[in-house]
């Protein structure tokens, strides 16, 4: 059998080794700054690791850091998030 992807929305930022600008402000969304706060995404010498439902993953720069339908936020690599997603215009 084939099975072909649904349309979702989801959010996403690319993540750049950073989630603060040289001021010490967020420049990412609201929803990756309250999962910072609640340790859901941390740092672990240097390195951003997220708490995803398959277990903590490393994010590299240039990953794309997702929010899904369900609230679930893990990262993409750019070419498979590239195959994948395409930005909605609002």
């Amino acid at each position: 059998m084939k099975y072909k992807k649904k349309p979702v929305v989801i959010e996403a930022f690319k993540y750049d080794g950073d989630l603060k600008g040289a001021d010490g402000k967020y420049y990412v969304p609201e929803w990756a700054v309250t999962a910072f706060k609640n340790a859901c995404m941390q740092y672990v010498d240097g390195e951003l690791y997220i708490a995803t439902l398959e277990g903590d993953m490393k994010a590299s720069v240039g990953d794309y850091i997702i929010k899904g339908v369900e609230g679930e936020i893990y990262p993409c690599k750019p070419d498979i998030f590239e195959k994948t997603y395409e930005k909605v215009n609002e």
